[in-house]
């Protein structure tokens, strides 16, 4: 189980009312993604589990390649290191406390600098020998659901208590694409929360016939640039319009899948790693409860 742990605590900061530890600090991020773990290890009984990192929320690899990649989350450029995420500050200070609680647990956690948690994901889950869910709320990874494989997303856009178990084929009963077409999909459709354009006048019906038809990417722009090809003048033309972004864009959406993340530690563990730590911490911050239920789930395993 491949947590992509960003996504999580941000749903858990907004969606669980505020609540502050003895000292006034806010931990309901804290408080929600143990929550959140808990229930997930509790249903799924994994052997694995890892909270993948954003070392980067916004690699610079991918700002030189499109400029306007989450350009509208900035708030803070920085030489030499990532932006400065647009982050509440009631959130940012529950950060550290969330990756304290974790290694007191012995959960693993793992990143790697100069990329996000969607590549760690995306290079765990297709180096894995073994099934493996990731849980996320971001679409961008429906490109790793592999039938075959037995990779597939636990989709908690409506909630960790609602979660959609994505397959290839829920994802081509909402798209109409594979969920290996969903990459090029989002490149021609756009994102406007990750400050991807898109090709203007495609949306995802067009952006879905076009993969039905033509298969990849490739295969779209092959046909966009034959005058002999069975492409209709309009779709043809916006094609072309676009060009400069179709020749980055794939790569920027597309997630790592060979990162050479060493070899971590990934097994859950059966209680925590250091119990009068984990205790303390609970005391400290305000989070008997939810660290007495996450205890309780890893000990019944």
């Amino acid at each position: 189980m491949l947590l992509d742990t960003a996504s999580m605590y941000f749903r858990a900061f907004f969606g669980v009312p505020e609540i502050k530890g003895p000292d006034g600090t806010p931990v309901n991020a804290v408080r929600g993604l143990l929550d959140f773990i808990s229930r997930l290890v509790g249903d799924y009984r994994p052997t694995d589990l890892v909270c993948c990192w954003d070392e980067d929320w916004r690699p610079q690899w991918r700002v030189d390649l499109l400029p306007s990649y989450k350009a509208h989350r900035v708030v803070a450029e920085r030489e030499g290191a990532p932006d400065v995420e647009e982050v509440p500050d009631p959130l940012e200070v529950q950060v550290p406390i969330i990756r304290e609680v974790l290694d007191a647990f012995g959960i693993t956690v793992v990143g790697m600098a100069g990329y996000e948690a969607d590549d760690v994901i995306g290079s765990l889950a297709s180096q894995a020998d073994q099934p493996v869910d990731i849980v996320t709320g971001d679409r961008d990874l429906f490109q790793l659901v592999d039938d075959q494989r037995d990779v597939r997303v636990l989709y908690i856009a409506r909630g960790v208590g609602n979660h959609e178990r994505v397959t290839n084929d829920w994802v081509r009963t909402k798209y109409g694409v594979d969920a290996r077409q969903y990459a090029d999909f989002a490149t021609l459709r756009g994102d406007a929360s990750d400050g991807l354009p898109g090709v203007a006048g495609v949306g995802e019906k067009t952006a879905a016939t076009l993969l039905g038809r033509f298969g990849d990417m490739d295969g779209i722009i092959a046909a966009a640039l034959d005058p002999g090809s069975d492409l209709a003048p309009g779709p043809r033309g916006r094609l072309k319009a676009a060009a400069a972004y179709l020749e980055v864009a794939p790569q920027v959406v597309a997630v790592a899948r060979d990162l050479d993340l060493g070899a971590p530690a990934t097994t859950l563990p059966r209680e925590p790693k250091d119990l009068p730590r984990v205790a303390e911490l609970g005391q400290r911050w305000g989070l008997e409860s939810p660290v007495q239920r996450l205890t309780e789930v890893l000990c019944s395993g």
